[in-house]
């Protein structure tokens, strides 16, 4: 099984590992529990690194395969950590047809990461998402909370949006 690390290097703290390992004993016997302990490692390291995964396979005596399985089908898990800045290009019909893929691959240029990826600084992820609900504005992307929408495919206004949050 060939599991790709993430760029940014795992930095799990031992606090972290005692907190999980508390909530798997707490539970390991419930039905159900490995998706219950995903969601709990989730919320305690903001994604699942393959580390936890192992850690989580360790503790619940259950193959990493199976818990990769698990979190590699469900969308609710994610596999690479969130930057500070997280930027979501809106590609849904309305932002689609006014070049919302140009401005995905120009930001995918500038910040040197693909979709579902990580800036190695850590501080921007990027990703591709349905819709953001501001088709009036299309094509739009999020940076967090703040919508920047009526983009031009050309990408001309993402260094001066992305210097704002550099600084």
């Amino acid at each position: 099984m060939a599991i790709k690390k993430s760029a940014v290097p795992f930095a799990g703290t031992a606090a972290q590992e005692k907190e999980l390992v508390r909530i798997i004993h707490d539970i390991k016997g419930e039905k159900g529990s490995l998706m219950r302990v995903l969601q709990e490692a989730q919320e305690i390291y903001g994604y699942l690194p393959i580390e936890v995964q192992s850690m989580i396979a360790r503790e619940l005596s259950i193959p990493l395969e199976k818990v990769y399985g698990v979190v590699t089908f469900y969308s609710q898990f994610s596999l690479n950590p969130k930057g500070k800045y997280k930027i979501s290009v809106c590609m849904g019909t309305a932002c689609y047809v006014k070049g919302a893929g140009d401005i995905l691959k120009k930001l995918q240029e500038k910040l040197g990461i693909k979709s579902n990826e990580v800036t190695p600084d850590g501080l921007f992820s990027l990703n591709d998402c349905r819709c953001i609900g501001a088709c009036g504005l299309a094509p739009v992307i999020m940076i967090n909370d703040d919508v920047y929408g009526r983009l031009s495919p050309s990408g001309e206004e993402l260094d001066d949006i992305l210097a704002k949050y550099k600084e």
